[in-house]
């Protein structure tokens, strides 16, 4: 099976696709499109990491717990973006033992979604957040695998944290800030993956063609921001080619050149077999 691209970020894990989970999943493999499954929470990770070791290629996970997800709260569309079911999180503390656990599967290639956000921020929650982020660097460091990073209104704490404690290589999903924040990132050597948004929102364009192409990776985030020209559907990790096709309409460049470039970006950085 020939990887044509890669949809670094997806959560085919969550309940938005147990009704044809098998179906998306054949969709996208059928035309080479890699996926790795994210969790968010002890649940989310232990069905991305059961979803992966159900195929033998092209599927992998990554496992972690979502700032959000460290202290009970209320989460609706507003701020999960089109496709986002509202949930209330019961909130989690980080078990270490259950995540190094998980980590030591051969489908496991990077720990998170983890990191902060600062989105209706609650008071006392920061110190919560920062505590189960900087736990779970502190489990990539140890069983060397990379870190896919969660951050929202938070760049410069998040900056400062990895700086301090991570021994390795990250990437900052979904990236939404400005462009001297993006270079924080960049001058510690991370990634940063864009999603469908940046086919539909002019603002990111000023951010991708900033941004050098062996440090860009693909992703869908689905079932969340799905892209032109599918908006008002569910987001699927088929359509990563539509994200694939804007960094390089933005850039200028050849698509096949692209994508051959963030397929290889990806392989590498996930050490993917």
């Amino acid at each position: 099976m020939k990887c044509n691209f890669v949809d670094i970020h997806a959560h085919l894990n969550f309940s938005a696709f147990d009704t044809d989970r098998d179906e998306v999943v054949k969709r996208a493999l059928d035309v080479g499109v890699f996926v790795i499954n994210v969790g968010t929470q002890q649940e989310t990770s232990k069905s991305a990491v059961e979803l992966a070791e159900k195929y033998e290629k092209g599927i992998y996970a990554a496992i972690g717990l979502h700032p959000v997800h460290t202290g009970k709260s209320y989460h609706d569309e507003a701020e999960l973006g089109e496709g986002g079911k509202a949930f209330t999180s019961r909130g989690e503390i980080f078990d270490p033992f259950f995540y190094e656990e998980l980590a030591k599967k051969e489908k496991v290639v990077a720990i998170g979604e983890c990191g902060l956000d600062y989105f209706r921020l609650e008071e006392g929650t920061k110190e919560v957040q920062k505590k189960a982020f900087i736990a779970q660097i502190e489990l990539a460091n140890k069983v060397g695998k990379p870190l896919i990073l969660h951050i929202r209104n938070a760049y410069q704490d998040a900056y400062e944290i990895l700086k301090a404690h991570s021994k390795v290589p990250a990437d900052v999903h979904f990236f939404a800030g400005t462009v001297d924040e993006a270079k924080l990132f960049l001058d510690l050597g991370y990634s940063l993956s864009f999603t469908g948004v940046i086919t539909f929102a002019k603002q990111y364009e000023e951010l991708v063609r900033f941004v050098p192409l062996d440090r860009i990776m693909s992703e869908t985030d689905c079932p969340y921001v799905t892209p032109v020209p599918y908006r008002g559907k569910r987001n699927e990790s088929l359509y990563v080619q539509e994200v694939v096709k804007k960094i390089a309409e933005i850039k200028g460049e050849d698509f096949e050149k692209v994508c051959s470039i963030l397929v290889q970006n990806a392989q590498k950085f996930f050490n993917l077999k």
